[in-house]
């Protein structure tokens, strides 16, 4: 790095704005750990079903990441007169990277390699849009990381599909085209379905948390969650499906012991080795959309 990029970088880092985006990439991360309980994951309660990772490694994983979050938005902003098609490439050495800083700092545990993918995108999206003086909404951001993403799919696991990732195995065996396919979709998953159940019960006054826990089960219910059939298969994944299903069914967190039967559902998860990580992921790219306006703003300020 020659000193005109550092000082650059230097500056960048004093942009409130950025210092936001920053900040609310790290609470996002923390909201959805320290939201309690959940269904096989980590939260405050418990370790869900890892072995490998506690809610410390999730804190000091989250400190690493948001460090990083400057360096995604310099390069939207230093790449945005080029096509979004082209952004994708040069993005890959910037997120291993940040992949390196979180397995540092939480030695060598994987706690948010899929997150630091979706972030990353949104980070580098906002830069783009910033500079391009467009409005920094939640639809502007979906709509830029789908077209730096388009074609992912197919290039990555359609073909020379080698199987030799976690995610090239399970679209090879059961059509699931995890992280990837959300990211080229614009994160469908959270605009139809979380975002709008979670900001629907914030506008009615319910609690943050009580949202935040019915948008993860509302995301649970119908993910195609790549963490999930990794360890339990299409039955696994199934269902765990459908028990969201039925808990939404039921009343989800309007139901009066609806902490009880979460902490049923995530018994029944850590006795079957299911963990949602990959709603978890979806959940956290949720709470970061729900900061944004969803149209017609001109600043982020």
């Amino acid at each position: 790095m020659n000193s005109a990029n550092a000082a650059h970088r230097l500056e960048l880092n004093k942009l409130p704005w950025v210092v936001r985006c920053s900040q609310l990439a790290n609470s996002a991360m923390l909201n959805e750990v320290n939201l309690t309980p959940k269904p096989g994951l980590v939260d405050m309660r418990n370790n869900g079903a890892h072995k490998d990772m506690d809610l410390t490694d999730f804190y000091r994983s989250a400190e690493a990441i948001r460090v990083w979050i400057p360096y995604f938005i310099e390069y939207g902003m230093s790449t945005h007169l080029q096509p979004s098609s082209d952004i994708l490439y040069g993005l890959r050495p910037l997120g291993m990277a940040c992949e390196a800083s979180m397995y540092k700092a939480t030695s060598g545990v994987n706690t948010h390699k899929g997150t630091i993918f979706s972030l990353g995108l949104l980070a580098t999206a906002m830069g783009r849009l910033v500079s391009n003086q467009k409005a920094v909404t939640q639809q502007n951001l979906c709509h830029e990381v789908a077209a730096m993403s388009h074609g992912m799919v197919m290039r990555e696991l359609e073909q020379n599909n080698q199987a030799l990732t976690a995610g090239q195995r399970l679209y090879q065996q059961y059509g699931l085209s995890g992280a990837r396919g959300e990211a080229e979709s614009g994160f469908q998953s959270v605009q139809t379905t979380s975002l709008p159940v979670y900001q629907s019960l914030i506008a009615q006054g319910i609690d943050p948390q009580r949202a935040l826990l019915q948008a993860l089960l509302s995301l649970m219910a119908v993910n195609g969650d790549t963490n999930v059939a990794s360890r339990g298969g299409p039955e696994g994944l199934r269902w765990l499906q459908q028990t969201a299903q039925q808990f939404l069914a039921e009343g989800g967190v309007m139901q009066t012991d609806y902490i009880s039967k979460l902490k049923e559902f995530d018994r029944q998860c850590i006795e079957r080795n299911l963990s949602p990580g990959g709603s978890a992921d979806l959940l956290i790219v949720t709470w970061f959309l729900a900061q944004f306006p969803e149209s017609h703003s001109k600043n982020i300020n």
